[in-house]
C-alpha cells in the first residue's frame, strides 16, 4: 500500500513571469510541495478559502452540489502521481455504497476539496520527488528581506507633523 501524507493548503501566489498561479501544499513536516495551476482554478480555490459565496455558482460548487445531491459521499483527493512534470490526482468518494475513484487535475481536486471540507493527501513518493523544503537560513532570509520592507516603509514616513493640524488647538 501506497504511503500519503496530508497537506494543507499553505497558499496560492502569483508567478511574476507567466500568467499561471502556483498552489502550495505544506505537510506537517514543514515540506512544501508547489504545483502550477492556472488562474481561473487559482481564484476558485481562493475564493472558497476566504469563504467568499459568488452570485452564481462556480463549476466547482456545481460539482459538490451534483455529489451531495445524487448521495455521493467526497472522502479525500490524492495528489497520485508526478509524470514528466505533470501532477495528477483523484476524487476518492463513496457513492451508492461503492467507492469511486475520479480522475482529476490536482487544481480541480483542491478546489473541491476545500468545498466539501476534506482531506488532501499526497502520495508520498511525491513530496519525496518535488517538495522543497527551506533551510533556516533561507527563512530567516525571507523573514529579514520583509522586515527590511517594513523599515524603508517606516524611514519614508514623515512622522514630525503627524496629527498637527487635524485637532483644534481648543481641544489640546
Amino acid at each position: 500500500m501506497d504511503d500519503w501524507v496530508t497537506v494543507t493548503i499553505d497558499s496560492v501566489r502569483i508567478s511574476l513571469v507567466s500568467p499561471h498561479r502556483i498552489v502550495v501544499l505544506k505537510d506537517d513536516d514543514e515540506r512544501f510541495l508547489p504545483i502550477w495551476i492556472g488562474p481561473f482554478e487559482a481564484d476558485a480555490i481562493t475564493i472558497a478559502l476566504q469563504g467568499t459565496q459568488p452570485a452564481r455558482p462556480l463549476t466547482h460548487d456545481l460539482l459538490k452540489t451534483l455529489i451531495t445531491q445524487l448521495g455521493g459521499h467526497a472522502q479525500y483527493i490524492t495528489v497520485t502521481d508526478l509524470r514528466d512534470d505533470t501532477f495528477y490526482a483523484e476524487i476518492v468518494m463513496e457513492v451508492g455504497g461503492k467507492r469511486v475513484t475520479l480522475d482529476s487535475r490536482p487544481s480541480d481536486a483542491i478546489a473541491l476539496a476545500v468545498r466539501l471540507g476534506i482531506p488532501i493527501r499526497v502520495n508520498e513518493s511525491v513530496m519525496a520527488r518535488a517538495a522543497i523544503r527551506p533551510s533556516r537560513e533561507e527563512a530567516e532570509e525571507e523573514a529579514e528581506e520583509k522586515l527590511d520592507a517594513f523599515r524603508d516603509v517606516l524611514q519614508d514616513l514623515d512622522l514630525d507633523d503627524l496629527g498637527k493640524g487635524k485637532i483644534p488647538p481648543e481641544e489640546r
